[in-house]
């Protein structure tokens, strides 16, 4: 697939951008990465690093190049696709994109990876806006497909959309702007069921961590919820479903908890996740929860596209 993008920039290079470079070189790009921060480059160079193991993993031999550089405007020269990763502040946000947008080449397209802010009022200072699209994606990028696009020109849509797919991700359009888009709204209310489930004391935190990763995280992996209970309808389908089993979904909706995060309910949650991760440090959770992604990634390319 060719999309005419050799060369992108990375401002912000942070987990999630030097993620993003990662998966731009295993599909031939080169990269320029910014960030002023202090040892910002030595931590890059070594998240790059494991990243670009990770993707020969799945046959991906990374061929692309990466500069780094302090001076934004360096960052941006002849870069054709922007990739901002900023912090998830709305003001900074909006200074950062409007000083992208006026350094940018004027055909390049600005995507921010924010994950809760709206793209009208993070793009309101700039003099170009509609060439900016958020391209929210899921952490970490270059190995969960998922990428959530918002954008107000439907060819700038469909360039980032031919972009993505090109580095073998997943975009999914939004018509309308929301908070959170879809992805984190989603997880955010199966994850106040979860508090709620503890709040209450039902079970542990490992048992309901348990039940989730035994049971349907298995059949979303492969298929979302809509699909999931057009199948549980049978012969009928989800029409059927939702004739006879609509009324029973509505009694769970209605039997849902809307739990406070106050001081017991952190405490218990704390310490739940403490036994959980028996001993293990989030340097170690992460790795193995990285290996099991590129397994189930593996897997994924027998049954899904």
């Amino acid at each position: 697939m060719t999309t005419g993008i050799s060369r992108i920039a990375i401002v912000g290079a942070g987990m999630i951008g030097a993620s993003w470079a990662a998966l731009a070189m295993a599909h031939g790009m080169d990269v320029a990465a910014y960030d002023p921060a202090p040892e910002a480059e030595a931590r890059f160079a070594a998240y790059v690093g494991r990243a670009r193991a990770q993707l020969d993993e799945l046959g991906l031999d990374s061929t692309g190049r990466f500069d780094f550089t302090t001076d934004l405007g360096e960052a941006l020269a002849g870069a054709q696709f922007v990739q901002e990763n900023g912090p998830e502040n709305d003001a900074v946000k909006r200074g950062l994109l409007r000083q992208i947008d006026a350094l940018a080449a004027p055909e390049a397209i600005i995507a921010s990876s924010t994950s809760a802010l709206v793209r009208s009022a993070i793009v309101a200072d700039c003099a170009t806006p509609e060439r900016i699209i958020v391209a929210h994606p899921f952490n970490p990028p270059h190995l969960v497909p998922l990428v959530e696009i918002v954008g107000a020109d439907d060819d700038v849509v469909a360039r980032a959309c031919l972009h993505y797919r090109a580095q073998g991700r997943r975009p999914v359009v939004l018509n309308r702007e929301m908070p959170g888009h879809i992805a984190n709204r989603l997880a955010s209310a199966l994850y106040r069921e979860a508090v709620h489930l503890v709040a209450e004391g039902v079970a542990s935190v490992a048992e309901i961590d348990a039940a989730l990763c035994n049971g349907p995280g298995l059949r979303w992996a492969l298929m979302g919820p809509h699909m999931t209970y057009h199948l549980g309808g049978g012969e009928g389908g989800i029409a059927g479903y939702l004739a006879h089993l609509g009324p029973s979904q509505e009694r769970r909706w209605a039997s849902l908890g809307s739990p406070a995060l106050d001081e017991p309910v952190r405490r218990a949650i704390v310490a739940g996740v403490a036994d959980e991760a028996g001993g293990l440090t989030i340097a170690q959770l992460e790795a193995r929860r990285d290996e099991g992604l590129l397994a189930l990634l593996k897997a994924r390319r027998l049954v899904v596209e």
